[in-house]
């Protein structure tokens, strides 16, 4: 095996390289955020068009997709990669993504730099996420109809609101439900009360705008899909990120990589998520430029010994092999 002493992987790396690899684009920043918007609106015309059991099927997956990919969004803005200038980055990130699937960038950001401070480790703040893997397929069914029946959509829509609504009027109280999904256990009264009003705005504006086109009722799809379909993708990128592996500060294994093929990418890793190895090692590298230095590191040889999964379907067997 080979030895991952922090950051050795540099050394295979120019300066040159490094900082071309860093470079933030606007332009894939305008993209990003429009592709997600792009099969959405794709998704619901298609529903609105031909409304049958089979559309709405699709439907639900590709918007609860795109909704963890706004997430990947608001992610991507917390590292302040989605623009170059930083008061747009925060914007756009809140206002195009974050604020539509109840999130908020500047709740994310302090709570997920702890996470890449202290992967792996007890203070780690997602390591609830990778524990109790590898399961067993029992235990991963339950999970999974628990998502898809909106079980732990509406237990988390409401630790949310209750969250949010204590911090709003400056009363945290005990550590809500909604904590680790939203990024601190206590913050700022101003900042939950603009969160608040993001997720209010956002959500009234689609119905507006869904019911000026005289199909109100997708609502619904939209709706049902947060509540179902993308707490599953959710669930299923969680595991293939950090889950059944060792309590390491080595990247290279304490963090998956999966090599999603093109199906998986539309349902299941938008916006480049997959590439989770990749961005532990250079967290400001903008998601475009990822497969790009996942492709450099492999060619290096650095790849060897890494946790790279051909697919999500290697990933969730392994994880419910027990």
């Amino acid at each position: 095996m080979q030895d991952h002493t922090e950051n050795h992987w540099r050394h295979a790396f120019s300066t040159d390289e490094i900082k071309s690899l860093l470079a933030v684009s606007n332009l894939h920043g305008v993209w990003m955020v429009a592709s997600n918007w792009l099969l959405i609106g794709g998704a619901l015309a298609a529903a609105a068009r031909w409304p049958n059991p089979l559309t709405f099927a699709v439907a639900l997956l590709l918007i609860g997709g795109r909704q963890l990919g706004f997430a990947i969004v608001m992610h991507e803005a917390s590292h302040r990669t989605l623009f170059t200038n930083r008061r747009l980055n925060d914007w756009v990130g809140n206002w195009f993504a974050a604020y539509w699937v109840f999130l908020s960038v500047e709740l994310y950001r302090p709570y997920h730099l702890q996470h890449h401070a202290h992967t792996g480790t007890e203070r780690d703040p997602d390591l609830p996420l990778k524990r109790g893997f590898p399961t067993t397929p029992a235990s991963m069914m339950r999970k999974v109809l628990r998502d898809m029946f909106g079980i732990i959509g509406v237990k988390r829509l409401i630790g949310t609101a209750t969250f949010l609504v204590r911090a709003a009027r400056g009363n945290h109280g005990e550590r809500a439900a909604a904590a680790v999904f939203l990024g601190n256990e206590s913050v700022d009264a101003s900042e939950a009360r603009r969160a608040l009003v993001g997720f209010a705005v956002t959500q009234a504006a689609l119905l507006g705008v869904l019911w000026a086109l005289g199909h109100p009722q997708l609502f619904a799809l939209w709706a049902v899909a947060w509540l179902t379909t993308q707490n599953l993708v959710t669930r299923i990128r969680s595991i293939a990120e950090h889950s059944m592996t060792p309590a390491t500060g080595d990247p290279f294994r304490n963090t998956r990589t999966v090599l999603a093929n093109p199906l998986e990418r539309l349902f299941i890793a938008p916006n480049r998520v997959n590439y989770h190895l990749e961005h532990h090692l250079l967290m400001t590298v903008p998601h475009h430029r990822l497969p790009e230095f996942h492709e450099r590191l492999r060619q290096r040889g650095l790849l060897e010994s890494a946790h790279v999964a051909p697919g999500y379907g290697h990933v969730l067997r392994a994880a419910a092999g027990k």
